[in-house]
Parts: structure tokens; sequence; C-alpha cells
């Protein structure tokens, strides 16, 4: 009876851990200038650190310009829920979509009208993340870019 009990307990340890996995966008990611696609304007720098808790997951972000300015951000989303944005982003709010354990899609919302949407996938591997972003960007101008990032 021990030994059964003790398969069982190993057999829902192995089966839980998938389950209790760290999500693969937690930690630093750096931006790989050379793969990324700019629209109006390029970046020469940027990392992006996301962190989660209960659920709400945390992104600041940093992006040198080619003139050298440095533009940061923070924001905040849940799955399925709208969430407030601070003042100085694109947009207001954001709407997260989780596609998958690698993929997530968003809204950008200014004053209650979608103004652009992210598109955001970690590699199968975990070592690369690509956002592709359309509309209101975190330059303030429109458009669309590719942005490639390497986890650190």
């Amino acid at each position: 009876m021990k030994k059964l009990l003790s398969l069982v307990m190993v057999i829902a340890v192995f089966c839980a851990a998938p389950a209790l996995a760290a999500d693969p966008i937690i930690g630093t990611w750096k931006l790989n200038v050379s793969k990324s696609k700019f629209g109006d304007a390029s970046f020469t720098a940027g990392t992006r650190v996301y962190t989660e808790s209960d659920g709400l997951y945390t992104l600041k972000q940093k992006l040198t310009g080619a003139d050298g300015k440095e533009k940061s951000s923070t924001s905040t989303y849940r799955a399925g829920k709208e969430e407030k944005q601070a003042p100085g982003g694109p947009g207001d709010a954001t709407v997260a979509k989780k596609i998958d354990a690698n993929t997530w899609d968003f809204e950008l919302k200014k004053d209650g009208k979608v103004v652009g949407h992210v598109h955001r996938v970690v590699s199968a591997d975990g070592k690369t993340l690509t956002v592709q972003n359309s509309g209101a960007k975190m330059s303030g101008a429109a458009g669309d870019e590719t942005l490639v990032y390497d986890k650190q």
C-alpha cells in the first residue's frame, strides 16, 4: 500500500509540474536591433522586463531612439480584462487576450476607441520574443513595426 501511495504521489508531482511552470514571458528581454523592423523611427537599444503577480502582468519598457533619447513606459495587463494605463503611452487602456502559453494579442485603446494592436510571441525555445505593433506606437506615431528581443 505504501508503494502504491508513493507511486501516486510521484505521478501527481510530474503531472502538476507543467501547470506550475513559469510563464515564458517573465524576465528581462534585450532588443535585437538587427532583427527588428522599424516603421517611421528606429531604435538603437531597448529592454523589456516582465513580472507577474496573481495574474496581473507588469511590463517595464525602455527604448533608445536614433537621437539618443530614451523613452520609458510601464503598463499592466490581465488576460481577458481591460486595464487602465498610466498617462504618456500610446493608449489609456489595454485589453489582453491570451491565445496560448506563448502568444498574446492586445488592443490599445484611447478614449474608448481602439488605436493599436500588438501581437506578441515567445519562441518555443523561450529565447526570442517577437512583438508586432500596428497602429499607435510608443513613439507617438502610427504605423507598423516588428521588434525582436533576446532573453537575458
